[in-house]
């Protein structure tokens, strides 16, 4: 497996269904798929079953008992089971383009953690699309649309994709690591322990703190912020509470890169 991608989730089965969709039309096809599934129910977990079984993906379906918002202690369970030494993050509210497997691996390199971004879709595009219309290729087939239509919002990385050169110049920036679309070779992961398990609301800073502790190590971002695409489904957005922000204070003053609160836990 030349890579292992991980799909953050919990319960909203339509969501993985189009997610996977996408990873089926992928331009690269050696690598595996981990659902890091944080506590979903019961009729959810059979119908993963029962998508693993006729699937031309390699899937692997973790899941862990619901006791809240658990996303890191999960993405720590998929990081230590992951077949391959170079892991790609998505959510589970992101479809991946047709390309976005191959442009993580076209730009890894040691060292780097990759930093891409998403594109905002509607609520009408959201809730037009099928796992069959994605096959299909509906984003290839609907570029002009989406790019002109209002329907987007950061739909302008859909030219950028396809324009090597501004695909370049918009990646020579230095960007911070969000959740949704980034990857990292797994031994730079674990030599900073993994996600910190303190964070258990969603929102704000699990990523955060990733990136600023890979920069403590003398790690660093590349950006492939206009070469591998995600379409963010759209949703409410998720109001943050207090106690997230009151712990990204805390985080943003330790000096440990080695999170005590990791996979390794004394």
């Amino acid at each position: 497996m030349r890579c292992s991608v991980n799909i953050a989730f919990y319960n909203k089965i339509d969501n993985l269904k189009l997610i996977l969709a996408g990873l089926e039309r992928q331009s690269v096809k050696d690598f595996e798929v981990i659902i890091s599934d944080d506590g979903s129910r019961e009729d959810v977990v059979k119908q993963i079953r029962e998508i693993q079984k006729h699937s031309p993906l390699h899937i692997n379906h973790l899941w862990q008992e619901d006791n809240g918002w658990q996303k890191n202690i999960m993405l720590n369970k998929a990081v230590m089971s992951a077949k391959s030494d170079y892991i790609i993050f998505i959510d589970g509210d992101c479809i991946p383009d047709d390309r976005f497997v191959e442009a993580h691996l076209e730009a890894k390199e040691k060292g780097f953690a990759l930093s891409g971004r998403r594109v905002y879709l509607s609520d009408k595009i959201s809730k037009k699309l099928t796992p069959e219309s994605i096959k299909k290729g509906y984003f290839k087939k609907n570029f002009l649309y989406l790019l002109l239509s209002g329907e987007t919002r950061h739909g302008e990385k859909m030219l950028y994709a396809r324009i090597p050169f501004f695909a370049r110049m918009i990646n020579n920036k230095h960007r911070d690591i969000l959740g949704c679309n980034f990857s990292i070779h797994k031994e730079d992961l674990l030599s900073i322990n993994g996600f910190d398990e303190r964070f258990l609301w969603p929102g704000v800073g699990e990523d955060l703190d990733v990136y600023r502790r890979l920069i403590l190590i003398g790690k660093s971002t590349k950006s492939v912020a206009s070469s591998a695409l995600v379409y963010h489904l759209h949703h409410k957005e998720t109001k943050i509470p207090q106690e997230t922000w009151d712990l990204q204070k805390v985080t943003q003053q330790e000096t440990e890169p080695f999170t005590p609160f990791g996979i390794v836990q004394k």
